[in-house]
């Protein structure tokens, strides 16, 4: 008899309820998290029992184990899961069990898993991010203390002759041993950078959608990659307009009757995606490229808007070189003579 299978994952502790096909509770018992624990619920089912869950923190781990077991993995898109979002009686129970009926009437909103390569190459991409960001708050530091005691200079304080002023300044005692500390940290952290990029660009040198992307303006290796790795596959994307509103880049719409009103833009989609496209928008709305496009909006909507607008038409054009990329990759039917 068919089964299938919802669990309301947490951090410590997760739901799991197991329905037969007429949506009878078979099963409905909260576990700690575990290999064992989790397996001791549902590791009776057949292979390929469906197991729907929501996108919550550490669904890696579950990922794997249900793959490693044979179950079909299903997750749930949190904000589209309206059923549970709304239900006037919630507990872990209810959830777990709502879940378990969305998917065995078919009506479970899915977000895609990405394969475990992909996983991982954003992991990394994610990290050196952090990474920028975390050296970029350090030098912002070292900035403060500066100005706390009337100090600046025009060009880079991070370059060879910038290390020099810095070692020169005439600080008190205290800000000395502060700005030593940090450029100690940002040292260190440069380290890890350096053999982080490192890594990426061989990893870049063998992929041709990185190659292509790269021919966009505003877009380097980093970029690519970043683009790559969040995108995944193309080609659940029927248009570039699909591919934009996932990214969060598209404005709101409100609409009743004929009135239609547009907003901001949602926001809601993948972060990662959103903030690349818009730094790299930055560069792009100077090139000719995009230059006149950018200083029309920007007269009528101001700058902001306008910066979007490059970064969503900077995305529809790497959604039409991924497509192209994958087209050429897939293998081309033999021709038949007549």
């Amino acid at each position: 008899m068919q089964a299938y299978v919802g669990i309301d994952v947490h951090r410590r502790r997760s739901q799991i309820a197991v329905t037969d096909e007429g949506g009878k509770i078979a099963v409905n018992r909260n576990v700690p998290n575990g290999r064992e624990t989790v397996l001791g619920v549902i590791g009776d089912l057949p292979v390929g029992t469906p197991v729907a869950f929501e996108a919550a923190f550490g669904w890696g781990r579950l990922i794997e184990l249900l793959q490693d077991y044979g179950f079909e993995a299903h997750m749930a898109h949190p904000l589209q899961c309206k059923a549970i979002a709304l239900a006037r009686l919630k507990n872990d129970k209810v959830d777990a069990a709502t879940l378990a009926h969305l998917l065995r009437a078919d009506l479970l909103p899915e977000a895609w898993i990405a394969p475990l390569l992909l996983r991982e190459q954003g992991a990394v991409l994610r990290h050196r991010a952090q990474l920028v960001r975390l050296r970029t708050l350090l030098r912002n530091r070292i900035h403060a203390v500066l100005a706390h005691h009337g100090c600046d200079r025009a060009s880079s304080c991070w370059s060879a002759p910038g290390r020099a002023w810095l070692d020169e300044l005439p600080l008190p005692e205290t800000s000395r041993h502060v700005v030593a500390d940090l450029l100690e940290m940002i040292d260190a952290l440069q380290q890890v950078i350096d053999r982080t990029d490192a890594g990426l660009a061989a990893t870049a040198r063998t992929d041709p959608r990185v190659k292509a992307l790269t021919a966009l303006p505003g877009v380097g290796r980093l970029t690519a990659q970043i683009i790559v790795a969040e995108v995944g596959d193309i080609s659940r994307f029927p248009s570039a307009r699909k591919l934009a509103s996932w990214a969060g880049l598209t404005p709101t719409v409100r609409g009743s009757d004929r009135t239609v009103r547009y907003g901001h833009i949602s926001k809601q989609g993948d972060p990662w995606l959103r903030w690349i496209m818009n730094e790299a928008a930055q560069t792009a709305k100077r090139s000719p490229q995009f230059a006149a496009h950018y200083e029309q909006i920007a007269h009528r909507r101001g700058k902001k808007i306008a910066t979007i607008a490059i970064a969503r038409k900077l995305l529809t054009h790497a959604y039409h070189l991924l497509r192209d990329v994958e087209a050429a990759r897939r293998p081309k039917e033999p021709c038949t003579s007549a």
